[in-house]
């Protein structure tokens, strides 16, 4: 595994530490439940919701084959992202990589043993509609980072052919 490799998996069981002892802190010692609701910081609330579904709760389903494919799915894009990651040599990358390997894992965590995710972020008062937590937020700022290294892969390809566009639409692979 390269170094970048290893960097990213330090993150991303990082993210499912950090993610899994705030979860456990909301729903153990704060004791948050359903629909209650305490002021954190402006904008910020933390206010308790059960998410069945995927991250932001998309694709709700309370059927107990759902939690059970959804872990399957959360379970397969991690492995395939670490087998991806163990070669990366860009940086960015492979933290976008480690981000969201760790958010997958952390939400499976929760599907395993709560049979559905503990979502706690709230900022609606930004006019933001869903309630997250961190490993929401992880992946999304991975999927971000992506998205970003993409460009920059396309701005790279795109100068070494002399400013012309590469029409490749890829370059994170």
């Amino acid at each position: 595994m390269s170094k970048l490799g290893r960097m990213a998996m330090v993150l991303a069981v990082l993210v499912v530490i950090v993610d899994q002892a705030v979860k456990y802190w909301i729903l153990n010692i704060l004791h948050l439940g359903e629909g209650q609701s305490v002021p954190l910081v402006w904008p910020l609330r933390l206010t308790g919701v059960w998410n069945p579904g995927v991250s932001f709760g998309f694709l709700q389903s309370h059927q107990g084959i759902a939690r059970w494919l959804l872990t399957a799915f959360s379970a397969i894009v991690a492995v395939a992202l670490i087998g991806w990651v163990r070669k990366s040599d860009r940086p960015l990358f492979a933290t976008a990589l480690g981000l969201v390997i760790g958010g997958a894992v952390g939400n499976a965590i929760d599907r395993v043993h709560l049979g559905q995710v503990a979502d706690f972020i709230d900022a609606s008062a930004l006019h933001f509609p869903w309630i997250f937590n961190i490993a929401d937020s992880a992946i999304t700022i991975g999927i971000c980072l992506l998205l970003l290294d993409m460009l920059r892969q396309d701005g790279k390809a795109a100068s070494a052919n002399g400013g012309a566009s590469t029409g490749s639409g890829g370059g994170a692979a």
